[in-house]
């Protein structure tokens, strides 16, 4: 039913979440950043901002020809309305889902992504660029410790696509981890999503398609994914 055109990073992650949760079909496009593949002429004519992940439903709702969609917020939102599901059952529950899906996209996802580039990626370290992001990705790790004090979830009790937002992008970096110690209500969260088969069956698909994932990165992989 639905191409995915993946590769395994953390909002690639978000989408192979929300699949397996959902149990619909599925195929995987690897998508290999460091080989270029995002640059590709058919690649761009649906996803023109040259990032995955991207989809291609080829049995929409409306019943027409298939139908594209790029940016994981974008995809996230747009599986959870053909499925109902993961999105609330009514129009608060829907606001909350929808707010803390757009603070993970404008935010945590974000500085977090920029916190790994100059601590882990960058060619050269740069002291005042790594202690900004490690702040700001620190104060957001505590907003979101906050918002779970009480909740099973981001939204609620129910488990949404807020959370398959957010939870990949929870110390992501092996090679620069956050100290997540001061944050109880995040760490109880983040143990109770991992330890849910579809979460393991979504990330067991990282090794399949990238099976070099965690070596260090070449001249030419580092010229594809940061312009250099």
């Amino acid at each position: 039913m639905i191409d995915l055109y993946y590769w395994p990073t953390p909002n690639g992650h978000k989408i192979t979440l929300f699949l397996e949760e959902a149990g619909l079909p599925y195929t995987i496009r690897p998508v290999d950043i460091g080989k270029g593949d995002q640059f590709q002429p058919e690649f761009l004519t649906f996803s023109p901002n040259n990032k995955m992940p991207a989809i291609i439903d080829h049995a929409p709702a409306d019943g027409g020809g298939p139908l594209s969609v790029f940016e994981s917020g974008a995809i996230l939102l747009y599986l959870a309305n053909k499925t109902g599901r993961f999105f609330g059952a009514d129009v608060r529950q829907k606001v909350e889902v929808n707010q803390w899906l757009m603070w993970q996209m404008a935010g945590l996802g974000p500085m977090t992504g920029q916190y790994g580039h100059f601590a882990v990626y960058a060619p050269e370290p740069i002291p005042y660029a790594i202690d900004r992001y490690t702040r700001e990705v620190q104060r957001l790790l505590g907003v979101l410790d906050k918002r779970l004090a009480g909740r099973a979830f981001i939204a609620g009790n129910d488990y949404t696509i807020a959370d398959m937002a957010a939870w990949p992008w929870i110390n992501p970096y092996t090679k620069a981890p956050l100290d997540l110690e001061p944050y109880p209500e995040l760490r109880r969260w983040h143990a109770a999503i991992a330890a849910r088969p579809a979460t393991q069956r979504a990330y067991a698909l990282a090794a399949q398609v990238n099976p070099n994932a965690g070596k260090p990165l070449s001249e030419e992989e580092r010229k594809q994914l940061f312009g250099r």
